[in-house]
């Protein structure tokens, strides 16, 4: 698998794209764009191999599925991750035929987190540097909005950062892909798959899901019970066979019960308060 000039600078794009929230709103840009199971989807569609693009995608995902950037803080980019890593991923796996072979299975998934890991903490850099560079256009537009120039804050908030992330977004993807299947072609060639450096590799790589999962509990844990409904989404998929889909399916299921349930509580709760006030006011009149 060969990436062309064409495909090399639509993915350059897509990385512009998915880290300026700004420009389509987050809904469209970082939370979308930026997310590696929406990516590995447009990664395939561009490299001509959705299936590989989406099986890596979701790999991927599994590691950020909890990313959070708190007061600007990143461990990890994942615009990187996506449309430099996933690429990779890609290729890497199609230049192995074993991998080929099984690219859903563990070892593949293994090279894909592990590829996508690298190029999320490399993308770091680039994400400082977008924010660094950025600063100028916020003094140019603070001076702007000093003279009452307010006109000036589109060309700031809109125009501007294009800029910054041609330098730190589109052209270190564009530039990266392009000598990607070379970049692939010599760490296989120089780290053998039976290798300790790739069996390491592979052993980091399987484990990075986990690291995922723990701050995704981490976030959404608040009390024992709440590992019962976690768990049970294990036990479908290993008891009965169910893939994602089934599961939620099974799992809004359960949701509209617990919505029905909840509702009711608190009518019967109103019902009650209603009740009791009625009492109270029959014990005032008596009393008068």
């Amino acid at each position: 698998m060969t990436i062309q000039i064409w495909q090399a600078a639509l993915l350059g794009i897509c990385a512009c794209l998915a880290s300026m929230p700004g420009l389509g709103g987050t809904s469209f840009g970082n939370y979308t764009l930026g997310r590696p199971l929406v990516a590995g989807l447009v990664v395939g569609l561009i490299m001509g191999n959705v299936s590989l693009g989406i099986i890596v995608g979701t790999a991927i995902q599994v590691v950020y599925i909890a990313l959070v950037t708190p007061g600007g803080t990143v461990s990890a980019d994942v615009r990187a991750a996506c449309y430099i890593g996933i690429p990779l991923a890609m290729m890497a796996i199609q230049a192995q035929p074993d991998l080929a072979a099984n690219p859903s299975g563990a070892e593949a998934a293994a090279v894909a987190t592990a590829l996508g890991a690298t190029c999320g903490t490399i993308g770091a850099i680039l994400f400082y540097g977008t924010a660094t560079i950025n600063l100028v256009w916020q003094s140019y537009g603070w001076k702007a909005l000093e003279k009452g120039d307010t006109h000036k804050l589109y060309l700031v908030d809109m125009v501007l950062p294009w800029i910054s992330h041609i330098i730190c977004s589109f052209a270190p993807t564009f530039f990266i892909l392009m000598a990607g299947q070379s970049a692939i072609d010599f760490v296989m060639t120089s780290l053998p798959m039976d290798g300790l450096a790739m069996k390491t590799l592979f052993a980091v790589g399987s484990l990075l899901p986990c690291v995922g999962i723990a701050i995704l509990l981490k976030q959404v844990i608040s009390k024992a019970t709440d590992f019962l409904t976690f768990f049970f989404g294990f036990t479908l998929a290993a008891v009965m066979g169910c893939n994602l889909i089934a599961c939620s399916v099974i799992a809004c299921f359960f949701a509209l019960i617990n919505f029905q349930m909840t509702t009711l509580k608190q009518k019967l709760a109103t019902v009650g308060a209603g009740a009791v006030l009625t009492a109270a006011d029959d014990e005032d009149e008596e009393d008068i």
